[in-house]
């Protein structure tokens, strides 16, 4: 199973370099990884998605608390988050389906933010799963460069779990 790990570290030298040195030691890899300044001056937000069970990820957030300059480490899957990734999609263009392109664009609410006379370049921001999807779409007509992000994500203060809602309207 995948994990979401939101960790808030001290915004030092060298600390996503532990963090990264700690993963290797044990053999684990980080699926995706985006770090930023949080709300706090000083303070960074490193998100990572990290596969194992819960066992092997209960280890990890005890190991990452080792580490100086670690704050908090929190482990989001199960919890209602919003979450956002951002993906560069260059696809092959011509004259002949490029209105094509731009309307499923529009259904993914992708933007269109360079042309050339063979290649569209898209942005799409949303959740890893409109990712693929925009993705699975477009593959027909050919993908030259895709450059995306991790994912970043944050606790609903709401509590509400769109995704738990999402499978309810599928029911009806």
């Amino acid at each position: 199973m995948k994990h979401t790990l939101s960790v808030l570290v001290e915004d030092e030298a060298g600390v996503l370099t532990r963090i990264a040195g700690l993963f290797a030691r044990r053999g684990f890899n980080i699926e995706s990884l985006a770090v930023g300044p949080a709300e706090q001056m000083g303070v960074s937000r490193i998100t990572m998605v990290v596969p194992g069970d819960d066992r092997t990820i209960e280890q990890l957030t005890k190991q990452l608390y080792k580490l100086i300059n670690v704050i908090k480490v929190q482990d989001i899957t199960e919890v209602p988050c919003v979450e956002r990734e951002l993906m560069l999609l260059k696809v092959n263009a011509g004259s002949t389906n490029r209105s094509e392109i731009v309307e499923l664009a529009k259904i993914f609410r992708a933007r269109v933010v360079d042309v050339s006379e063979d290649s569209l370049t898209l942005e799409v921001v949303g959740d890893p799963g409109k990712m693929v999807a925009i993705v699975q779409v477009l593959n027909k007509f050919g993908i030259r460069e895709i450059a995306r992000t991790g994912k970043i994500a944050l606790t609903r203060e709401s509590g509400v779990n769109t995704e738990f809602l999402k499978s309810l309207e599928a029911k009806v």
